[in-house]
């Protein structure tokens, strides 16, 4: 695991050399077909050294969560252990890694009704109220949740709706762990401007790649727009809005490379504290980090 631009897929194929590894993809971007440029999507000839499972599964229109993700690992992992080979998860949604290992909560999907009516009793209390009314359902979402936060107040109360259990209540019951022993790495420059600037040269490189082509045949599609998860993946939503004429080129890479930089952010902000990692420096020579994952699995 990693942040975005840190080396993570290249790692993971040299790897592949090495061991007897089949490779799953853990990237919330990566599952979309027709969006290989944006997301940094390995090539036809990378995939053909080193197939990935979960790549290119879903049309863009469809959504994914981290619930389906956890399904779909679990299935894998088994199967490449059936065959003897060794998975390797590789990617940078971290949100799916600490689904994966801790298992994740039952809640329920969305109701539009219920939300409708939620937003109404909003406009008509507006939403300080309603968020002293999570306060006497679910006091520890409330003291969790800001009362200006009006989406997540409404998924509070929603969920309640529905089920007739808090939010806290549910997703203190995860199911049951990742039943198997697993070794975790995370790669990262130790130099936070690297990155930085990894960052900029990939987008530039993306741009050059013909990102623009890429976003303008998903514009023509009737069923996408900017609200549905595909499209808010860093670099789409900025590309949609330059090709729409809502900003110029130079304000679209500079709000697409700022987007990947507060992505890459969030990423080492989930690394920071997460436990049972060894660390490996993306400016380490590769046939270094590859012995450390060696010794460690020997």
């Amino acid at each position: 695991m990693g942040p975005t631009a840190s080396g993570k897929t290249a790692l993971a194929s040299a790897l592949c050399q090495q061991l007897p590894i089949e490779l799953i993809s853990v990237d919330s971007a990566l599952v979309y077909r027709g969006m290989d440029i944006g997301t940094a999507k390995p090539t036809a000839a990378e995939l053909k050294q080193a197939p990935h499972f979960l790549i290119d599964i879903l049309d863009p229109a469809q959504s994914y969560s981290a619930a389906d993700f956890r399904q779909d690992a679990l299935q894998l992992i088994a199967g490449i252990q059936h065959r003897g080979n060794i998975p390797l998860l590789v990617g940078g949604t971290m949100l799916y890694f600490k689904a994966l290992l801790e298992g994740i909560s039952p809640l329920p999907e969305a109701n539009a009704a219920i939300r409708q009516q939620l937003e109404q009793e909003a406009a008509e209390k507006g939403w300080q109220q309603l968020h002293a009314e999570l306060g006497q359902i679910d006091p520890v979402a409330a003291a969790r949740i800001h009362a200006n936060d009006p989406q997540r107040i409404n998924r509070a109360l929603e969920v309640f709706r529905i089920t007739g259990r808090t939010m806290t209540e549910l997703t203190a019951d995860k199911g049951e762990p990742l039943p198997f022993s697993v070794h975790q790495f995370a790669i990262a420059p130790t130099d936070r401007a690297l990155l930085h600037q990894r960052i900029a040269l990939r987008f530039e490189q993306m741009l050059a790649d013909g990102f623009a082509a890429e976003v303008s045949t998903l514009m023509q599609r009737a069923d996408l727009h900017l609200d549905l998860p595909s499209m808010r993946c860093v670099g789409y939503r900025q590309m949609w809005q330059h090709l729409s004429g809502d900003c110029s080129e130079a304000e679209m890479k500079e709000r697409g490379i700022a987007a990947t930089r507060q992505l890459a952010k969030r990423q080492l902000t989930w690394l920071r504290s997460w436990p049972n990692l060894q660390r490996l420096a993306s400016e380490q020579d590769m046939a270094k980090n590859i012995q450390a994952v060696l010794s460690t699995l020997s």
